[in-house]
């Protein structure tokens, strides 16, 4: 849900807080940053906590934003619902609830699979994944975890296994972008919405 309206300039009261640090009312946003939120509200039903954390620092969210778009919302290479798989298998490397259970909603929605993210999530090693997303989430996942050790012969692997190389960077920069993500929503604290686990059921 939207957090309501608080005055003018001030983060709003919450008695659930979303995150450690303040949560701005919409109000006070630059027009740019909450029209962006209302979107998402008008589209899903809710505003998903990410968006008004992050909107505490409207040049971080604007700079946060346009990543995510450039990886998340490409259609060509990797599909919709592999990129969203690669996200919640770096969240769970990473120990990060509020990922894992927001990307886990979209990536069932993504796969058309009720059951896709709990298998995931719970192991993906032995999800019912084919050899091609097993490929793509082990190299996300040493992205993720180890990246010191990301050698020649681990993206030979993800390449023998029938990924171009646009394709190889796009796993490594989700990977990278997610880690990141994963580090701040831990960071502050982040609380995933309720509303996230009746998604794609």
């Amino acid at each position: 849900m939207i957090v309501p309206p608080g005055p003018a300039g001030k983060e709003c009261p919450m008695s659930d807080p979303i995150s450690a640090f303040p949560v701005p009312d919409l109000a006070s946003l630059p027009e740019d940053v909450r029209a962006r939120i209302e979107a998402v509200a008008e589209k899903s039903g809710f505003v998903p906590n990410v968006f008004l954390a992050l909107a505490w620092r409207p040049d971080e969210f604007r700079a946060f934003m346009a990543y995510h778009d450039a990886l998340m919302n490409k259609r060509e290479g990797l599909t919709a619902a592999e990129r969203e798989m690669i996200v919640v298998a770096v969240s769970i490397g990473n120990s990060c609830q509020y990922c894992v259970v927001a990307h886990g909603a979209i990536l069932r929605v993504r796969a058309k699979d009720p059951a896709i993210s709990e298998l995931v999530t719970a192991n993906w090693r032995k999800a019912p994944l084919p050899p091609r997303q097993r490929a793509i989430l082990e190299y996300a996942t040493k992205v993720a975890t180890a990246s010191h050790l990301v050698s020649a012969a681990d993206r030979q692997a993800v390449l023998d296994a029938g990924m171009t190389q646009d394709e190889l960077w796009d796993i490594g920069a989700i990977a990278a972008f997610f880690s990141m993500s994963n580090r701040l929503a831990n960071a502050i604290e982040l609380k995933p919405n309720v509303e996230f686990q009746k998604i794609g059921r």
